[in-house]
């Protein structure tokens, strides 16, 4: 082989070098960049079983769950998630509830949260789906219970104990801010005002293991649990919501337990993605908070459904 042959197979190896180099980089960053904010402690309970047809973040002065049924007024078809957030290759679930035991342990991290206790250990397999009744609109989410059971049974706790009740999602993460696109949300603490420095640091005051890693994409539409970068098996209460599917680079190093699917309502992220966002050169994570979106997405109730 000639020299130049040499310097030729030298030149096309450092080539290829630097393309595996660029693409790992990308990868890093974009999961640097979902945040929880917290690193936290471990504390084993045991709850009782979630039993409703269906939850909503409020009740009567009966103690009664209020407005079961009654679809709100504001609610208006959209078009459903793009065919790239459906699930795909989702694993087998286990047969009944009986089958599964749900893990809950107490944030001893010291950060910033709204303690409303521990969901139960039992989980119920029958939720169909979840609402977000929100200033901008209601975002309705397919959920993948039978998936993520753990997740969704903690959603369905923190819903009935009002926890996401006048929330603000904190987050608007875009293509040009951070290379990935979700609208994220779940810090009862946030004041998305581009100024508070512990925006994305919030939480529910205990965490729970990953699931159905691998099970979907992160695809537009696609919902999943938010955590701090290079953790693992420490959900709390913050979730994202894909609208594009820049987010599925994600895909390779799956890392995030997707819950659920937009099925009505995301024209309203898309909007909300169009209104750009504000820096908040105060966030002391760095980007917990740093990108909160220009149009305010305040989450009024949170309502999940077997139907």
């Amino acid at each position: 082989m000639s020299g130049e042959d040499q310097s030729e197979l030298a030149r096309q190896h450092r080539e290829r070098q630097a393309q595996r180099a660029a693409v790992e980089r990308q990868t890093a960053k974009a999961r640097r960049n979902i945040m929880l904010a917290a690193v936290f402690g471990v504390v084993v309970v045991v709850g009782g079983v979630v039993a409703a047809t269906t939850l909503t973040g409020g009740s009567d002065e009966s103690g009664d769950v209020s407005a079961a049924t009654t679809p709100s007024a504001s609610a208006t078809p959209s078009a459903s998630a793009s065919e790239s957030a459906e699930p795909s290759a989702t694993p087998s679930a286990p047969a009944n509830a009986s089958a599964i035991t749900c893990e809950y342990r107490k944030d001893t991290s010291g950060s910033p949260a709204k303690n409303v206790g521990m969901p139960p250990s039992k989980p119920s397999l029958r939720w169909k789906t979840m609402t977000l009744f929100t200033n901008q609109g209601d975002i309705v989410i397919e959920l993948a219970t039978q998936q993520a059971p753990c997740t969704v049974n903690s959603l369905a706790f923190l819903a009935k104990k009002n926890f996401y009740d006048n929330t603000k999602c904190h987050r608007l993460a875009t293509p040009e801010n951070s290379g990935l696109a979700i609208l994220q949300c779940g810090d009862p603490q946030a004041k998305a005002d581009g100024k508070n420095p512990t925006d994305g640091q919030g939480s529910s005051g205990y965490v729970f293991n990953d699931e159905n890693l691998g099970g979907m994409s992160y695809g537009r539409g696609t919902v999943f649990m938010a955590q701090a970068p290079d953790a693992s098996n420490q959900n709390g209460s913050q979730f994202a919501i894909s609208f594009a599917d820049d987010t599925a680079q994600l895909d390779s190093q799956a890392a995030y337990t997707p819950f659920g699917t937009v099925v009505k309502g995301m024209e309203i992220i898309d909007k909300v993605a169009a209104g750009g966002f504000l820096v908040n050169p105060e966030d002391i994570t760095g980007d917990g908070g740093s990108t909160a979106p220009k149009i305010p997405v305040v989450i009024k109730n949170v309502r999940l459904s077997v139907k």
